[in-house]
């Protein structure tokens, strides 16, 4: 019998079979209600020194020079935009294959998201990807590393630098995947993470925009305030009287002194986390490897992966339908999800697709996201596997 952050990893037993399978749960324990109990009797609640340290821990950890805690990467992608430049009349270029967010995020800004293909092996943009969808207006791209696969930062970022846009990277799903040997979040001017529950490690809601340039650090904490002058926190510092001036349009993006000291615990459980699911998507990966036309998520050859999703992608030699796949799997007990949705197959984006994008259609019409999180056992991941196969062989006959 092994042990691994509280849970008990054994064979099949009668708890894995009567239990649904989530597809994912975040590792949270004592250590977690500890740190949210002390600032809650502490009565700073808001954001303030917790706040700070989260900051400095996570940029310190990925290798930044600042981290700016928002209440979201949805908000942290917006300010990010903000501080680029970017505003109405413009253009980002995005894949439509990834949460919603990411295109509405520039949208908030008044700018138009272009969406260009991926990648069929990262599913990640590319810069041949991305250089089909330019346009005139084009003053930015959006880089996801989708499901925590890294996308090729410096083939990006070197076409950028001859097209005078700015390259932002979305790592919602990326905290302890690397490229090139370093940290996701330390290779470009702008990076932003999630710690939604579904991410690798979370503090409920929240988010963190990274960067290396002061002057973004600047006006990022700025916005993220209401635009004030002078924050909260620097006025109950100062301990005088403090008439704050608000210098633009600013947000309430703040996020709370209780998120961070949860994060600052999550923070210390992330090599174990990342490491305990590359061991779970090896064994997936292993399982699968005989079964023909099935493509499952892999490391790229310039980085690792902390498989913050494992999809599987069968091709058109199986005969179902991905909500009849999902609901099979449902039947026995395993709750699984759709592949990546595609924003441009959403109502909210109609008609704003100008050119095909083949593999995101595929990739959203067909693939599935298996169950993997940090305490699943052997038994459970077993009747996964078994599920799938039995699936799959079914529908190629």
């Amino acid at each position: 019998m092994k042990h691994t952050g509280g849970a008990t990893i054994t064979g099949l037993n009668a708890s894995d079979s009567a239990a649904l399978i989530p597809v994912m749960k975040p590792w949270l324990d004592e250590a977690e209600a500890q740190a949210a109990a002390e600032v809650v009797l502490s009565g700073w609640v808001a954001q303030g020194p917790r706040v700070a340290e989260f900051e400095r821990a996570v940029a310190r950890r990925l290798g930044a020079e600042h981290g700016i805690a928002v209440s979201s990467c949805t908000t942290g992608l917006h300010l990010a935009l903000l501080a680029a430049g970017v505003g109405p009349g413009d253009d980002v270029i995005v894949p439509s294959l990834s949460f919603i967010a990411t295109a509405n995020a520039v949208r908030y800004c008044g700018a138009t998201p272009v969406f260009a293909d991926v990648d069929p092996g990262t599913l990640n943009l590319t810069p041949q990807t991305i250089e089909s969808a330019w346009t005139p207006r084009t003053v930015a791209v959006l880089l996801v590393h989708q499901a925590g696969t890294p996308a090729d930062v410096d083939a990006v970022a070197a076409l950028c630098a001859t097209r005078g846009a700015v390259l932002i990277e979305d790592a919602a799903c990326a905290i302890g995947s690397t490229y090139r040997g370093r940290p996701i979040g330390a290779h470009s001017d702008l990076a932003v993470l999630s710690f939604h529950p579904r991410k690798i490690i979370t503090t409920g809601e929240g988010g963190m925009i990274l960067t290396s340039r002061e002057d973004f650090a600047v006006r990022l904490r700025r916005l993220r305030e209401h635009a004030m002058s002078v924050s909260a926190a620097q006025r109950h510092e100062l301990r005088r009287p403090v008439l704050e001036r608000y210098l633009e349009l600013g947000y309430n993006y703040r996020m709370t002194d209780v998120q961070a000291a949860i994060g600052l615990a999550q923070l210390e459980k992330l090599d174990a986390i990342v490491a305990r699911r590359r061991e779970r998507a090896s064994r997936y990966i292993a399982a699968f490897a005989d079964m023909p036309g099935l493509q499952t998520v892999a490391d790229p050859p310039y980085g690792t992966t902390n498989f913050q999703s494992f999809w599987i992608l069968p091709d058109g030699r199986y005969h179902i339908s991905q909500e009849e796949f999902l609901s099979r799997l449902l039947d026995a007990g395993i709750s699984a999800r759709r592949g990546i949705m595609a924003a441009h197959r959403e109502p909210a984006y109609a008609g704003m697709a100008s050119r095909a994008l083949p593999v995101t259609d595929t990739v959203t019409t067909r693939s599935i996201i298996l169950p993997l999180f940090h305490a699943m056992t052997d038994g459970e991941q077993e009747r996964v596997i078994t599920a799938v196969r039995d699936v799959l062989r079914e529908a190629c006959r």
